[in-house]
């Protein structure tokens, strides 16, 4: 009987509300599993999808997809989101590079186990890389996430 009780008090209890990231998190999830569906698609610079890609038009276009309106530039990209560090990376947070003696000039979406998803230059398409590669990790510049 006691059990009982205890089971009913608990079905009573109002809901907890929800916290700011728990928001973000399923339409990052869902963001960069719509970034995936676009590999192999050609980089284009100013290219926003769905036929062609540069880097910030590759996430703004998953994004809109998952329902989240993020701004069009990689500055901005920047700019609307917190820096994390990079032991915090989720699927679906920045990662941003300089390349070109710039500054986080180009900007990828986070998929997991080192993995990340981008478009990342002329003459070659949407792929998949690894932070951990020579190159990414040479050029690694920071990792930043949309809040709610």
């Amino acid at each position: 009987m006691l059990f009982l009780a205890v089971a009913l008090a608990g079905c009573a209890s109002s809901p907890r509300a929800p916290d700011a990231q728990s928001s973000v998190r399923p339409a990052a999830d869902r963001a960069a599993g719509q970034a995936l569906k676009m590999l192999g698609q050609p980089y284009k610079f100013g290219g926003a999808g769905p036929k062609s890609f540069d880097c910030s038009g590759l996430v703004q276009y998953s994004y809109a997809h998952a329902g989240i309106d993020v701004p069009r530039s990689t500055e901005r990209q920047r700019r609307a989101s917190h820096r994390i560090k990079r032991a915090e990376l989720q699927r679906g947070d920045l990662v941003f590079f300089n390349q070109d003696g710039k500054r986080n000039s180009h900007v990828g979406i986070y998929l997991g186990d080192g993995r990340f998803v981008h478009a990342p230059s002329s003459h070659k398409a949407v792929r998949r890389d690894q932070l951990s590669d020579p190159y990414w990790k040479k050029h690694f510049s920071e990792a930043r996430r949309f809040a709610a």
